[in-house]
This record gives structure tokens, sequence and C-alpha cells, in this order.
């Protein structure tokens, strides 16, 4: 996993990580993304406290034998298309779709479609929740070669190879916080194992219910 924050936030991020066993390579922002949000449901309430910092080039180095690599942007500045294109040279990026529609802004979270095209020249799978994709005019037409539109407890839909594929889920009693995050983790790892998409999506809606249930 590869984190970006301020010096002052990093005893908080990378410790908790590195005792889960996972290699951790960590890059000094000069902030620190923060949010707070609250559900009505599925629907979930954010505010955004701070924005992140921005990614370049240079802080890629030391995943050059990732393959597969997710991008869980969380908001339009974070990776412009020069990182994101260097991100994709000689691997398979998945962007998390909540990275195009959120402006860079601090307060009452907005989302719109005024997002750069191009950048999606560099993505190979794109996952976009119901709030996002409402704002894209067409996500279909992205041209992006999976398309991954989650529905929160009603499943997924997956349209890749020239299919539209619907996965259903089950609904679980507890907040969803990170299901999405997850979703994308265990989509990407079935893939990178040969799964096709219909069966990483399958795969990935179980695991996710698994975990939070």
């Amino acid at each position: 996993m590869a984190a970006k924050c301020a010096e002052a936030d990093r005893r908080l991020l990378v410790p908790p990580l590195v005792r889960l066993g996972v290699p951790v390579l960590w890059r000094a922002g000069e902030s620190t993304a923060a949010f707070s949000f609250h559900y009505d449901g599925d629907r979930r309430h954010m505010v955004v406290e701070e924005v992140g910092p921005r990614w370049s080039p240079a802080d890629l180095r030391g995943l050059e034998r990732a393959d597969w690599v997710h991008v869980g942007a969380l908001a339009r500045s974070d990776f412009p298309a020069e990182t994101l294109g260097e991100l994709a040279r000689n691997r398979r990026v998945s962007l998390d779709g909540q990275g195009l529609v959120r402006g860079a802004k601090e307060g009452p979270l907005e989302l719109d479609g005024d997002f750069d095209r191009s950048l999606l020249e560099h993505v190979t799978v794109l996952k976009l929740a119901d709030d996002e994709a409402a704002v894209i005019d067409d996500p279909i037409s992205l041209g992006v070669p999976e398309l991954l539109l989650t529905h929160g407890s009603r499943g997924a839909t997956v349209y890749a190879v020239g299919r539209k594929i619907e996965v259903p889920a089950r609904a679980v009693p507890r907040d969803a916080t990170g299901a999405g995050d997850a979703f994308c983790a265990v989509y990407l790892a079935s893939r990178a194992d040969g799964l096709a998409p219909a069966s990483a999506a399958r795969r990935a809606t179980t695991a996710v219910a698994a975990l939070i249930r």
C-alpha cells in the first residue's frame, strides 16, 4: 500500500497498517485528506475537512513490481493525468470514481462531472457509486474497458467485454463505510488471479458482506 499524508499524521496512518502485515510505502505531503460523514440508509453525507496532497510521478517509486494498481483518489486534484499516465506504464490501473467527481475544496461534499476525460485513457477499471455516476453524462460512454457501478445493498453492475452483468449483494445491518474500497480490492485481486470480470465482482460482493457482517 502506498500512502501520502502530512508528516504530523504519519503515526496515525502507518503503524496500524504495518501491524496488519501490509507492506507500506509512505510519502510526505503538505496536507492530509480528512472527512466527516454520517449515513441515511445507503446514502452517505460528507463534509471535506481538508483536501489531501497531490501525487507526482516521483511518488510512485517502489511500485515497479506491481502489475495491478488501485488508485483510491479522494479528490480530483489527487492524481493528475501525468501521474496516472506514469502509473499505467506496464500496469493495469483501477480508479475509484470519487477521484473524478469530487472537486478539491473544503466544506459539504459536492459532486460534479467537470473532469478531464483524458484521465481515463490510463484506466482499465473504473468504479462509480450511484451518486457519482449520476453526475456523469452517460458513464457507459466513457470507454473504460471495465466499468463497475456499485449500488450499495442492491449489488453492482459490471460492464466489460461488451456485456452487462448484474451482481446481487446481501444487505448488512452495519455501517458500510469502506465497502466500496473493499469491493475494489477484492475485485482487483481476483482479476489478477485470472478471474473474469463477472466472477471477480461476485467474489467481491461476497467478501464485502463477510467483512462487515
